[in-house]
């Protein structure tokens, strides 16, 4: 979808059309940019930037909170119009997914008339904008995805990729951050061609596992499957304070508060976790995580909470200011929730009688 929180927040509210919309928290309250209409990216604005440097890029920015049912009810609608044509569909995120519309494309002859006519149902039924890739990979598609945006259709097609590849920028290259693209010029490599050059081995000694992904994808290689039923890896919740905190009751409630809507969505989800990672943003923004990882498996909150006096203590929380807390649980697994929980443990909410 082209700019999707924004684009939700202009089709309702039409006052906002055709101007700079930022969807987030605003300038003063230490938030960031969730997403930015088409109008406010022309000055550099982008996702993940921090408000305050967003309004000095903008001055005439519309600020406007996150409305999340309001997307979530848009991506619901969005994927009505994708079952209309393909049951294979592997979802990214709420505004993304992949299709596979193989068996469709045999039937009418072609997947790009199919991705001209979701777009067209999506304008129709959902009154938003969407661009399309079209390929015959997931990497392909993902790349011609962003190639022609907004409202956008882009066609990579075989006798094409492996040029298009070669010649295309490192950083366009799904999966190639910012830290990697860095590396990767340190190594000469620029462009797919470049990546092209070394060998698998080469790539594996420089880049881990993930060399043996590059190494096929810069040949226009990938034969992972469409998934339409993606495992989740992991949960997680954090809260950004309006102020640095280092008061320990504080960020202890602020912990419960997090840890009690995780338990809401494991319970939900039928899902027990084995991992349980403490995320810490100090007021330098120096961000510190510390895991730990049980068999048994973290079903409750009380569970979850048990383990986070263990991790703060290893962390500076209570000592130096915080701008950021956050629990992530991973290692996720189906589970029966009639089971006792893991361990029953005596949760005490002051954290004065010494929990960290």
């Amino acid at each position: 979808m082209d700019a999707f929180f924004a684009s939700v927040e202009q089709r309702d509210f039409p006052e906002l059309r055709g101007l700079p919309v930022i969807v987030g928290g605003k300038p003063g309250s230490r938030g960031v940019v969730a997403a930015c209409s088409y109008e406010a990216r022309k000055f550099g604005v982008h996702s993940a930037m921090p408000s305050a440097q967003a309004a000095k890029l903008c001055h005439n920015a519309i600020f406007v909170p996150p409305r999340f049912e309001a997307y979530r009810a848009a991506s619901e609608g969005i994927h009505e119009v994708f079952k209309l044509f393909t049951d294979m569909i592997e979802p990214l995120s709420l505004d993304e997914a992949y299709l596979d519309v193989t068996e469709r494309a045999l039937e009418i002859g072609s997947a790009t008339e199919i991705a001209n006519s979701i777009k067209l149902k999506i304008q129709q039924q959902v009154n938003l904008t969407a661009s399309a890739g079209v390929s015959f990979n997931k990497f392909l598609a993902k790349i011609a995805s962003d190639m022609d945006k907004p409202d956008g259709l882009y066609v990579i097609r075989p006798e094409v990729a492996e040029d298009f590849v070669e010649q295309l920028d490192i950083r366009k290259f799904f999966g190639v951050g910012k830290v990697t693209e860095k590396k990767m010029h340190g190594l000469g490599i620029y462009t797919g061609a470049d990546l092209k050059r070394l060998s698998e081995v080469e790539l594996q000694t420089e880049f881990g596992q993930t060399g043996a992904y590059y190494y096929r994808v810069a040949r226009g290689i990938d034969e992972r499957p469409v998934r339409s039923h993606r495992v989740r890896k992991s949960i997680g919740k954090e809260t950004t304070f309006e102020g640095n905190v280092i008061n320990k009751a504080v960020i202890w409630q602020t912990l419960l508060g997090i840890v009690g809507r995780l338990e809401g969505i494991l319970e939900a989800k039928q899902l027990s976790a084995n991992t349980v990672t403490l995320k810490v943003k100090y007021s330098d923004f120096e961000l510190n995580t510390r895991s730990k990882t049980d068999a048994l498996g973290y079903i409750s909150k009380d569970d979850i909470a048990g383990v986070l006096p263990e991790l703060l203590r290893k962390t500076e929380v209570g000592k130096r200011p915080i701008r950021l807390i956050g629990v992530t649980l991973a290692n996720l697994h189906s589970t029966d929730h009639n089971l006792a929980p893991n361990k029953p443990s005596e949760i005490r909410e002051d954290p004065q009688l010494g929990l960290f």
